[in-house]
């Protein structure tokens, strides 16, 4: 490493963790003043695991703005001290003075993607799940009424939770068959819990049922025999009674009633309590999905075309936001030769331009969600690209 790359770190370095600071500090105190409400006799230690469990995800989202701020003030007091000057006269061009700033922004880059799809997405779920369980204690009560998609066609719901025993009342689940749609295993329990990725239900019932069998059950379905038939002789009426008996063991082929109330029957969930909690407790969900949840739903040939579309999209946004700190960090370059003269004129430069980043990728995001293929895919990647073209651009007339 020469000398002019270690002294160009130098400067580099510092901004760039001042920036992260900063952002992480006014981010987590966002996180915190939304939720304060509702953390009244949380003991500071359960705060500050909950806020550490945010970190990842929030410096996938602060790094692109510190990255800004690093290029804008080191390369702003550089050029207002003249020693950018210094070293073109010496044969060192902006050029070879910004491969620092490529490499650093690589290195954001590469941390920043495998925080977002590797480290993030299982921190996310313990944060919610430690919020709802632990903090706020209202655990599963708030998904009370409203019907899970649990994974592997297990559908769940129920009327009512009590966070002291941690127990489900007036539990129903379904589970549905791949190969024949319209049958399904049913079950009603009076009681159950849910912890983990078990599903333990206890006072239940538990019913196969064909619904293609139920269809021949409408009013006007011929019997045999026929209206006449089933007058004029008791042969033809004893025949439509065993068809209809007939039909009805055919819509329900399996039912089970367990005598022991306290016997618990156990379903194996495809999420688990965390993962639940973590997509269903509030209107907006976590961010929960990974590299190996994404690639699983992309690469499954029997998943829905739009859940495949929707798992390539968050995967490209996952990816696009990472590379935002190489981009932002090099179109930052000809901001902090115009702008960069104070430290407050730097701070408010970075912030703008961060912003017109984040307001881009939003667009692109928005955009993408109405649309299909290719071009949707490169929509998330709307921020990097105009930043990079208007840095280049702007940086030819620097």
């Amino acid at each position: 490493m020469s000398r002019i790359t270690r002294y160009i770190l130098a400067e580099l370095i510092p901004p760039l963790l001042a920036g992260v600071l900063l952002f992480t500090a006014l981010l987590s105190f966002g996180y915190f003043f939304v939720s304060s409400q509702w953390l009244q006799g949380v003991s500071p230690a359960l705060v500050a695991q909950w806020l550490g469990y945010q970190l990842p995800d929030t410096l996938v989202k602060v790094l692109p703005m510190a990255a800004v701020l690093m290029t804008i003030v080191a390369f702003g007091r550089l050029n207002t001290d003249s020693e950018l000057v210094a070293m073109q006269s010496g044969g060192i061009g902006l050029g070879q003075a910004g491969r620092p700033v490529a490499v650093t922004g690589l290195a954001l880059a590469l941390l920043s993607l495998w925080l977002s799809l590797w480290v993030a997405p299982r921190a996310n779920v313990e944060t919610r799940s430690l919020y709802w369980d632990v903090m706020t204690g209202a655990g599963l009560s708030t998904m009370s009424g409203r019907t899970l998609d649990l994974g592997g066609g297990l559908n769940v719901s129920w009327q009512s939770y009590d966070p002291a025993t941690r127990q489900l009342q007036g539990v129903r689940a379904e589970r549905w068959n791949k190969e024949h749609p319209q049958q399904a295993d049913v079950v009603f329990a009076k009681t159950g819990t849910f912890e983990d990725n078990q599903l333990r239900l206890t006072d239940y019932q538990a019913f196969k049922v064909d619904y293609a069998a139920a269809a021949k059950l409408a009013p006007g379905t011929p019997l045999p025999g026929g209206a006449s038939g089933a007058s004029s002789n008791l042969l033809a009426l004893r025949q439509q009674a065993e068809e209809i008996n007939h039909r009805i063991a055919a819509v329900f082929p399996g039912i089970v009633v367990e005598a022991d109330p306290a016997k618990p029957l156990e379903i194996e969930a495809g999420t688990s309590r965390k993962e639940a909690i973590a997509r269903f407790a509030d209107a907006i969900g976590a961010d929960d999905q990974g590299w190996d949840e994404l690639t699983s739903t992309i690469n499954d040939a029997q998943a829905p075309a739009a859940d495949r579309q929707d798992a390539a999209l968050t995967l490209s946004r996952k990816v696009a936001l990472p590379f935002g700190n190489l981009v932002l960090a090099l179109a930052a370059l000809p901001f902090a030769l115009r702008f960069g003269r104070s430290l407050g004129v730097s701070l408010g430069m970075a912030l703008l331009v961060a912003l017109a980043y984040y307001l881009l990728t939003a667009l692109g995001l928005t955009l993408a969600g109405g649309m299909s293929g290719p071009l949707a895919l490169a929509l998330p990647w709307l921020g990097n690209l105009v930043l990079l073209i208007a840095g280049l651009l702007l940086l030819r007339r620097a």
